[in-house]
């Protein structure tokens, strides 16, 4: 079996193909990464030279590139993380977001009907649907729920998830989509709140929470969304979307004291800052769907999953002091106006 991974370099893409070198013995994948900010050789280490493993600097916006890539390999699927994912600096230049995230899709899914590629699938998240209220825990997001997206990067995804399902009726393109709750876990950028809190907080640096902290996210250990994958590409059905999410509903203010507990820092480090524009209130996932068609349901406790999450950042640090010590400072700076 030879799989193409795209956005392989990232956070979840990387642990995606460890996920499945680990599950599926013989396994051949092709890693595509642009390298852009949040991609990184290094989230690959051991793997770049491994006889079954291929990596390969592409841009999936790159059709001739991205033609002769699947023409070589012949791939049995083509899984698509790469994405420009962050939703603060979507709303400081939509376009790179539209680019990537909806033009990118498109070339990738004509490269595949080009070359006959049995399967497609497509990550995408939650952040489609938009938001629940705080005060109806009763409401779940299931695959039926209308899109309604807050921000230019959950419209580009939504955009993407509406081709794809077009190209599964219009051409009996055969492809998946999943849609996830908010990823963590190693590797992840540090602009995403658990990693940047995380980080920090180890170095005794103000913890930013926007507003009140009190907006709830459903949290979902990597490794259970990779697991997700590899069944929706074993099981699932063509032109299908799977909802794939963690039954770990958290305040983002209680994630943040449970990080400074973890990594023995004192709350006194929170630092409440400006809300961002259109934050959305609460993300829950119903996964009943996959659960009842391909049997899957999350295996790691949120606390379990956050032990390993610091603990993978506290003995990984040359990792993330690189990444902190370029661009990623300003960015951190515009972002929460401090250094």
């Amino acid at each position: 079996m030879t799989l193409i991974v795209t956005g392989g370099a990232g956070f979840i893409g990387s642990n995606f193909i460890r996920c499945m070198r680990s599950a599926h013995a013989g396994i051949r994948i092709v890693c595509v990464d642009k390298l852009t900010y949040a991609g990184n050789l290094s989230t690959l280490q051991g793997l770049l030279d491994a006889p079954d493993f291929r990596f390969v600097k592409a841009d999936i916006c790159d059709r001739e590139a991205m033609s002769a890539l699947i023409a070589e390999e012949r791939p049995d699927a083509v899984v698509n993380f790469a994405a420009e994912t962050h939703v603060d600096r979507s709303i400081e230049d939509p376009a790179v977001f539209l680019r990537t995230n909806v033009l990118g899709v498109q070339t990738l899914m004509d490269c595949c009907r080009e070359h006959g590629v049995p399967r497609f699938h497509q990550v995408s998240t939650d952040e489609v649907y938009g938001d629940l209220p705080l005060d109806r825990p009763d409401l779940l997001f299931t695959e039926e729920t209308p899109i309604r997206t807050s921000s230019p990067y959950a419209a580009s995804k939504a955009a993407a998830d509406l081709l794809v399902l077009a190209y599964c009726r219009t051409y009996g393109f055969p492809a998946t989509i999943s849609r996830c709750s908010n990823n963590y876990g190693p590797c992840q950028f540090p602009e995403k709140m658990i990693p940047l809190i995380i980080i920090n907080a180890l170095a005794d640096k103000p913890l930013p929470v926007y507003g009140t902290g009190e907006n709830i996210r459903d949290w979902l250990y990597v490794d259970d969304h990779c697991c997700a994958i590899d069944l929706i590409l074993q099981r699932g059905r063509p032109g299908e979307v799977y909802n794939i999410g963690g039954h770990n509903e958290r305040r983002n203010i209680d994630v943040v004291r449970l990080i400074c507990h973890g990594v023995g820092k004192p709350e006194s480090l929170i630092r409440h800052v400006a809300d961002r524009k259109g934050h959305d209130l609460r993300y829950a996932i119903d996964p009943a769907k996959i659960h009842r068609e391909l049997g899957w349901l999350p295996q790691t406790p949120f606390e379990e999953g956050m032990r390993r999450t610091i603990d993978w950042y506290q003995h990984n640090r040359s990792w993330w002091e690189e990444i902190v010590s370029g661009e990623y400072r300003h960015y951190y700076a515009r972002m929460y106006g401090e250094g």
